[in-house]
């Protein structure tokens, strides 16, 4: 079931294009930098595909002084690693995501910015399948967990499963649906 509703959103996403798009990742960027401007530290996905864009929201973090870490797979989990904007930091792992190099950091971060296809109105998502962010959330229950994406991803179409982690907010270009946690 579940593999056939990342099928159809993938395909809802990708068919979700060109100026409606453009002004979509705009306004999440938007949306994300006024709403969480007093948080300094980010994780956010560095979008590919067809994901909700994240690039100008995270050159536009750095330039605001914020510190923005990209997340990098290590093993069964991902780690954060600082990123100062340069795209020569990146290399694609095996999944074709680029991911940062460089030390991992264990520090707090306060805001982490979610891939997703698909969020349900409980706050649960429909990631990729890996568990990667759930297993993160569960070793960082203090962190704020936002899922990012356009409002043809927000569905009852599925139940979570006991091991997957809730959101706390969904962005997206209709504005912030929060899941009152």
């Amino acid at each position: 079931m579940k593999e056939q509703l990342r099928y159809k959103y993938k395909i809802k996403r990708k068919y979700f294009q060109h100026s409606a798009r453009e002004v979509a990742d705009g306004a999440i960027s938007d949306i994300i930098a006024e709403a969480f401007a007093h948080s300094d530290r980010f994780l956010i996905y560095y979008s590919f595909g067809s994901e909700a864009d994240t690039h100008a929201l995270i050159s536009r973090l750095i330039g605001a002084g914020k510190s923005v870490y990209l997340p990098r797979v290590e093993g069964e989990k991902i780690v954060p690693v600082r990123y100062s904007g340069d795209e020569g930091e990146l290399v694609k792992n095996g999944y074709g995501i680029y991911e940062p190099q460089g030390q991992a950091y264990d520090g707090q971060i306060e805001v982490c910015i979610t891939p997703l296809l698909a969020v349900n109105p409980r706050g649960f998502r429909l990631g990729y399948g890996g568990g990667y962010y759930d297993r993160y959330f569960t070793d960082n229950p203090n962190i704020l967990k936002v899922g990012a994406g356009y409002f043809l991803q927000y569905t009852d179409e599925f139940k979570e499963e006991e091991f997957d982690k809730p959101l706390d907010l969904f962005v997206c270009e209709r504005g912030i649906i929060n899941f009152e946690r």
